[in-house]
């Protein structure tokens, strides 16, 4: 059953990266669910009744601007979605220095630092739902994707030592993985690797943004109180057992 706005109370939701794909899917459930949403993007759109901040979170000026943003607008934080990453991919003896790091400071560095800024007024109000969008590589690793699968399986220890840390305070952080999902990016591969991606899949298909977004509408609820520290896989079965 999805929240109606007085189940959710209106509250006042960050979305990094909106501007396609899994975030804009997750940012524009959010506005149905109730929330008022602010959506941070460095190029593109913004779903309709979203306020769009560009952002790069690799520029702490910047996330510090997109959350005073969203403060004026909305009121303070007091849900975070982590969703704004980036991928250079490549075989490990021909990744560079530059591309290895870009993915890490992104993907990364980029998402403790709105971490860092929205706890800020979640400890005041002893309430916050944060959630981290890692990938379902992060423990099932990628060849090709050593920077990329570093990036996202580090997301868990963050999301769980954030759990650690601020639990006692009503803050909750989990992290969704994500398997192989139906946006641009898997739009461009041929038939024959789309099939072959289908037959790894126990589910026998790939997923949609809207199975990610329905996770993470659980995740930030009020009802998912009691929930920190975990990590959802939504990929049709791809990763059991990592």
């Amino acid at each position: 059953m999805s929240e109606t706005a007085e189940q959710t109370g209106g509250r006042s939701a960050l979305v990094t990266g909106v501007s396609k794909g899994i975030g804009r899917a997750i940012a524009e459930d959010l506005v149905a669910a109730g929330y008022r949403v602010t959506g941070t993007y460095r190029s593109g759109d913004v779903p309709q009744g979203v306020l769009g901040v560009q952002c790069d979170i690799t520029d702490p000026d910047q996330v510090e601007s997109a959350f005073a943003a969203a403060e004026e607008a909305h009121g303070p934080v007091e849900v975070l979605v982590a969703n704004a990453g980036i991928t250079k991919d490549g075989l490990l003896m021909r990744m560079s220095e530059d591309d290895f790091a870009s993915v890490i400071d992104t993907n990364l560095t980029g998402t403790w630092r709105v971490v860092k800024r929205a706890t800020r007024a979640m400890m005041r109000a002893r309430y916050g739902r944060i959630v981290l969008v890692s990938s379902v590589v992060a423990l099932l690793g990628s060849a090709g994707q050593v920077n990329y699968a570093a990036s996202k399986s580090a997301l868990v220890g963050l999301a769980r030592s954030v759990s650690r840390e601020l639990g006692g305070r009503g803050i909750t952080c989990n992290v969704v993985a994500p398997g192989f999902i139906e946006t641009d990016m898997t739009a461009v591969l041929a038939d024959d690797v789309i099939a072959g991606y289908k037959q790894r899949i126990p589910a026998g298909r790939l997923g949609t943004t809207a199975d990610v977004a329905a996770a993470v509408r659980h995740l930030v609820s009020d009802q998912a109180g009691y929930t920190t520290g975990a990590v959802i896989p939504v990929d049709g079965g791809l990763g059991m057992g990592h």
